[in-house]
């Protein structure tokens, strides 16, 4: 596959992270509880602790910022916009583990749509991984 599949990847990866946190971002803001498999206590229970924002900014919103600026980076072609795809999904990678950290040893709970999220940032850290090499 070359840059061009890659860059197609990573963009259909961020628009997939940009839905899920767009969604959870609107559950923040409207106070709801947010929708999940089984009884959804474990997603309920994250986004209600005080983990939720960082300096009063949802960590949903945060995450918005991140899958956008993957989405801008997988559509241009070039070394420089590579690399800084691959700082983003790396500091996303990064901060997805500190959070799913929290939720299994702090807040002693699991949101599905939180691991969806972590799960995709790794995916995304791959792509432009592997991108970096074509470009």
């Amino acid at each position: 596959m070359g840059e061009g599949g890659l860059r197609g990847l990573l963009a259909a990866v961020s628009v997939a992270g940009l839905a899920v946190s767009l969604y959870l971002t609107w559950v923040y803001a409207a106070g709801a509880a947010p929708v999940c498999a089984g009884d959804g206590q474990g997603c309920e229970t994250v986004q209600s602790s005080p983990y939720s924002s960082l300096l009063g900014v949802p960590i949903t919103a945060l995450g918005l910022l991140g899958y956008a600026g993957l989405l801008v980076s997988a559509a241009f072609r070039g070394f420089i916009v590579a690399l800084s795809g691959l700082f983003l999904a790396l500091l996303g990678t990064l901060f997805s583990g500190y959070l799913t950290w929290l939720e299994l040893f702090v807040i002693e709970a699991i949101c599905q749509w939180c691991v969806a999220s972590a799960v995709l940032m790794v995916a995304a850290l791959a792509l432009t991984a592997l991108r970096l090499r074509y470009s």
